[in-house]
C-alpha cells in the first residue's frame, strides 16, 4: 500500500470564508501532461482547494453555463485551483488551455476531494490482479 500525503495546511490569509485554521483545505497535485504557458514553459505541479458552497452556487448562475452546461467544470476549476507551477493566477483561460487529459484528471480530483474527502483510489494490477491504493493527486514530480 502506498502512503498518500495528507492535505497541506492552509495559511490563515488563504482560508476560504468560514473555515477554521485547524482545517486543512489544500491538496497538491501533479498534472499528467502539464499546463503550457505563453512562454512555452510546462507547469505540472499545483494545488487545489476545497470548494465552498458559494463556489458551487455562483458558478451555476454564470451566463456561460446557461449557454453551455459543460463550462461549469471550467469555472469551478478556475475558482478552486490556487496554483499551477509558479502561476498563482489561475483563471478560466488557463483552464481552457489545459490538455484534455489534464482537465479530466482535475475534474476527478475535484470530485474526490469535494465529494469523497480524499484523493486515494483503489486499483488493481491488470496483469496479476493485486489490489492496492494510490494517491491520484501524486506526491512527487512525475507521479500521478
Amino acid at each position: 500500500m502506498i502512503a498518500a500525503p495528507g492535505p497541506v495546511p492552509v495559511p490563515p490569509d488563504q482560508l476560504p470564508p468560514q473555515t477554521s485554521a485547524g482545517l486543512a483545505t489544500l491538496y497538491p497535485f501533479v498534472l499528467p501532461r502539464g499546463y503550457v504557458d505563453e512562454q512555452g514553459l510546462v507547469h505540472r505541479d499545483g494545488v487545489m482547494r476545497l470548494a465552498t458552497a458559494r463556489d458551487e452556487i455562483l458558478t451555476q448562475g454564470d451566463p456561460r453555463v446557461a449557454q453551455n452546461p459543460a463550462y461549469l467544470t471550467v469555472l469551478l476549476l478556475a475558482k478552486t485551483i490556487t496554483r499551477i507551477g509558479q502561476r498563482q493566477n489561475v483563471d478560466t483561460l488557463v483552464v481552457e488551455n489545459l490538455f484534455a487529459s489534464d482537465l479530466a484528471f482535475l475534474q476527478d480530483l475535484y470530485r474526490r476531494i469535494n465529494a469523497e474527502g480524499h484523493t486515494e483510489a483503489d486499483v488493481a494490477c491488470p496483469s496479476c490482479g493485486h489490489q492496492f491504493v494510490v494517491d491520484i493527486a501524486g506526491d512527487a514530480k512525475g507521479e500521478s
